[in-house]
């Protein structure tokens, strides 16, 4: 089974990118991520060949988003330094996915039908959402430690390459939590499959219905789900 664990730095570059873009407080985003790398903004200004300033005032939000080629010169710089020191964050954050946490994650090499995928996993759509649709992957996940131990940075890994995923969640009681998970995330899945549910709470199924994401069932194991769609 290959794994997409993305123990890279060009990994980090992406998810640390992905998350200042999509943060609500680009600025803020920027100064906690160099704080985590323990760069000081002159040491980065010097990496980046700018002034000092000019990254003070993307932190305070003087200056508007950073663009596409300033903000991949700022996270590979970091990056750089990091390398350089022995790569400690590299390090921290590839590990921070831990193996109960993410179960499975595989990508498709070409769209897939949403209604065959649910044929295929012997699912049942509860959620009344429209599923003519394609995805291009799927995350199993524990849903408990996901709530526990899931950091901002690792729900970007959740979504591999892309959030045209399914996302399947085990140890589901009421199914409530990992559609609130969902929900204030910035990024969402194509579609929310729960595991063996004990049963399906109604805010669970209303909060599927607000976000337009098929909520699905299936009596499939995890081992029994990965042999089917070893072939997809």
């Amino acid at each position: 089974m290959k794994s997409n664990r993305f123990p890279s730095s060009e990994a980090l570059i992406y998810n640390v990118s992905g998350e200042i873009v999509m943060s609500s407080d680009p600025g803020k985003t920027i100064r906690k991520w160099r704080e985590e790398f323990r760069v000081t903004q002159r040491e980065l200004s010097e990496r980046m060949k700018v002034n000092t300033s000019v990254i003070s005032d993307y932190e305070t939000g003087r200056r508007r988003s950073p663009g596409a080629s300033f903000l991949k010169s700022l996270v590979t710089s970091l990056v750089e330094i990091d390398n350089e020191r022995g790569s400690p964050v590299l390090l921290k954050y590839s590990l921070g996915t831990e193996k109960d946490v993410i179960l499975d994650i595989k990508e498709f090499f070409y769209d897939v039908d949403l209604q065959k995928f649910i044929r295929i996993i012997e699912g049942r759509e509860v959620s009344g959402q429209e599923i003519k649709r394609s995805i291009r992957g799927y995350t199993i996940l524990d849903s408990l430690n996901a709530i526990l131990k899931l950091t901002s940075f690792d729900y970007f890994r959740v979504y591999g390459w892309t959030s045209e995923r399914a996302l399947f969640f085990t140890n589901v009681e009421f199914g409530r939590s990992p559609m609130i998970a969902v929900r204030v995330h910035p990024i969402k899945p194509a579609v929310v499959v729960y595991i063996k549910p004990k049963r399906i709470d109604p805010l669970a199924v209303k909060l599927a219905e607000i976000e337009g994401i098929p909520l699905i069932t299936t009596d499939l194991s995890p081992d029994e789900i990965r042999e089917k769609l070893a072939s997809v």
